[in-house]
């Protein structure tokens, strides 16, 4: 490995070829970086459909009405 430390190229570039040269070389972190890439979908997955429904498309018809909606809320939370 030669040093890098008068190498002219760019911090990030350097950077970016560090943590690509490190996963090539991974064996049993490859397969664990896939669980954990698919458990995080899977994940926000489930928050997204049963955690943040979409009230307002649901509710409201019109892009006015989802403003105003919103704009009462706030003016209500801050009036108290």
């Amino acid at each position: 490995m030669k040093s890098e430390s008068n190498d002219k190229t760019p911090w990030p570039l350097r950077v970016w070829r560090f943590y690509v040269e490190g996963f090539k070389s991974m064996t049993v972190g490859k397969s664990l970086w896939v669980i954990i890439l698919l458990k995080l979908a899977v994940l926000f997955l489930v928050f997204r459909l049963f955690f943040f429904p979409d009230v307002l498309g649901s509710n409201y018809d019109s892009d006015e009405e989802r403003a105003q909606a919103v704009r009462s809320a706030l003016t209500e939370r801050t009036a108290r």
